[in-house]
């Protein structure tokens, strides 16, 4: 018995020797300080969060602003990567990318590929309508209707919940997700549903032709965060990074300069 009690205790120690001496795995987080880039995905046709400039291929936008600010902080520098909305997800499967940026909702579909920050925000969908007809689609009742005209771009939460709530109205696709707003100014679309945030900062771009419909009371529930490849340290640095700039004011600067 003594003998067997001490080859256990060997083999134990033995075991637990050889896990020690094994290295221990290399995080992202670990290899994007490595490596001195983040690498951010971006769509660039979704002011105020992200727009690309094709002049002269920069980003500008409040989540370029923080994702500038979380480089600092990771004291690497930024990488975009342009993306767009329909292959957003294979772009992100594909690793192309170590965070997704740029006015991303979270979905159940995402966050079973990646890994969601702390929400940065709360809203959902809501109409932008012409300022003179905006009183007629109140609700999604009003917007359902034969002859009324929904206008939606490609590939995203809009058009998803377009297709899901609108079964009478014309539903029109529109690839081009920087003008889209001028096409209902113009007369040739009647609305369209977007995030509250979003409805927003178009009215103010369109002062008196175009009003966001109760962007304070909107249709549905959704939240904007950071999508993230899995991986827990990555996630915890991004929290703890934001829950510091929401509490010493750099959150709400930066808000401010493209929100209010």
């Amino acid at each position: 018995m003594f003998r067997i009690l001490a080859g256990l205790a060997i083999a134990v120690l033995v075991t637990v020797s050889a896990h020690a001496q094994q290295p221990a795995a290399s995080s992202r987080l670990d290899d994007i300080i490595k490596r001195g880039t983040l690498r951010v995905g971006m769509t660039g046709d979704y002011l105020p969060f992200t727009y690309l400039d094709k002049t002269n291929s920069k980003f500008r936008g409040f989540d370029v602003d923080m994702a500038e600010a979380l480089g600092k902080a990771l004291g690497v520098k930024v990488e975009y990567v342009p993306t767009a909305w329909p292959q957003l997800m294979k772009d992100f499967e594909a690793d192309n990318f170590d965070i997704a940026m740029g006015g991303i909702s979270i979905t159940l579909d995402r966050q079973k590929k990646g890994m969601f920050s702390t929400p940065i925000m709360r809203e959902g969908k809501t109409p932008i309508a012409r300022c003179v007809d905006a009183g007629k689609y109140q609700t999604i009742a009003d917007i359902d209707k034969s002859g009324t005209r929904v206008i939606v771009n490609p590939g995203g939460t809009n058009e998803r919940f377009a297709r899901a709530n609108v079964k009478n109205a014309e539903i029109r696709v529109f690839g081009d997700n920087v003008t889209i707003f001028d096409e209902i100014a113009k007369g040739n679309a009647d609305l369209m549903m977007t995030d509250s945030s979003e409805t927003r900062y178009q009215q103010k771009l369109h002062a008196g032709v175009l009003c966001a419909v109760h962007p304070e009371k909107p249709f549905d529930f959704a939240e904007k965060a950071y999508w993230l490849q899995r991986d827990v340290a990555l996630k915890a640095f991004v929290d703890q990074w934001l829950h510091i700039a929401m509490e010493d004011g750099s959150f709400k600067r930066i808000y401010a300069a493209w929100f209010e």
